[in-house]
C-alpha cells in the first residue's frame, strides 16, 4: 500500500514525515521504494536539518541514490526518464539487486519526464520557485548624502527654497534633516541630508534634471555634494 503525506509544502507536513521516519532509513523501512521517490518529489526544497533531522537524513540518502543511479543527470526530482518519476525507485532497486554483469546498461535511456502527474508538476514548479528565490539578487545598497543648496542672493526666500527642494520625489529617495548655514554677505545656504537607494537614484542626475531646472531654479542657484557615505 502506498504511503502518503499531506501538504509537504508546509511545516506541518514535514513534521508528520519527520515523525514517520524516526528509526527508519526509508518510508517503508530499510529499502528504497517508489513511495520514497514520490514523497521526495513532493518536498519543495531540502529540509532544514535542525528542524527535521529525520527528513533531512532521508532526503540526502534518496538524493544521493538518484544522483548515483543517473550519472550526468540533474539531481533532485528531475533525473530524466520514461513514465512517472516514481519509476525511478524501481530502476534503482533493480540496479541494486542486479549482478555486476548488468552494470553496462545504458542509464541515459531513462527519462522520467513523461506522464508526470499534476502533483509532481506542481512540486517541480515549487522547487524551481524556491531555488529562484534563494538566488534572488540582494537588495541594492544605500547611501547617505550631505548636500549644500545655494540660493541666488540674500533676498531668496529660504523657506520656499527648502520646500522646492523637498518637493522632489523619486523612488528610493528620502529627505532628512536640514539647517541654514551662513556663507557671508547676509546669504545663507541650505544644508540638507538625504538617503538614496543606489540602484534607483542618481544624485548627479537629480541635481541636473530636477533641482537646477524650472521651476526649482527660481530659488536654487547650485547644489554641491559635501559628503557621500555608503550605509
Amino acid at each position: 500500500m502506498a504511503v502518503t503525506f499531506s501538504d509537504l509544502h508546509a511545516e506541518s507536513g514535514l513534521k508528520s514525515l519527520n515523525v514517520h521516519l524516526a528509526g527508519k532509513s526509508y518510508i517503508t523501512g530499510e529499502k528504497l521504494t517508489k513511495d520514497d521517490v514520490k514523497v521526495y518529489a513532493a518536498v519543495v526544497e531540502k529540509p532544514n536539518g535542525d528542524l527535521f533531522p529525520n527528513v533531512s537524513q532521508w532526503y540526502n540518502s534518496v538524493d544521493a541514490l538518484l544522483a548515483a543511479s543517473f550519472p550526468g543527470k540533474a539531481a533532485g526530482v528531475r533525473v530524466g526518464g520514461q513514465g512517472s518519476i516514481a519509476e525511478a525507485a524501481s530502476v534503482i532497486e533493480e540496479k541494486k539487486d542486479a549482478p555486476a554483469a548488468d552494470d553496462d546498461d545504458d542509464d541515459d535511456d531513462i527519462d522520467l519526464f513523461g506522464d508526470e502527474t499534476e502533483e509532481e508538476k506542481k512540486a517541480a514548479e515549487a522547487r524551481e520557485s524556491a531555488k529562484a528565490s534563494s538566488t534572488k539578487k540582494k537588495e541594492s545598497g544605500k547611501s547617505s548624502i550631505l548636500m549644500d543648496v545655494k540660493p541666488w542672493d540674500d533676498e531668496t526666500d529660504m523657506k520656499k527654497l527648502e520646500e522646492a527642494v523637498r518637493s522632489v520625489e523619486l523612488p528610493g529617495l528620502l529627505w532628512g534633516a536640514s539647517k541654514l548655514v551662513p556663507v557671508g554677505y547676509g546669504i545663507k545656504k541650505l544644508q540638507i541630508l538625504l538617503t538614496v537607494v543606489d540602484d534607483l537614484v542618481s544624485v548627479d542626475s537629480m541635481i541636473e534634471e530636477r533641482l537646477t531646472v524650472e521651476p526649482i531654479n527660481e530659488y536654487v542657484q547650485s547644489c554641491d555634494i559635501v559628503a557621500f557615505n555608503k550605509i
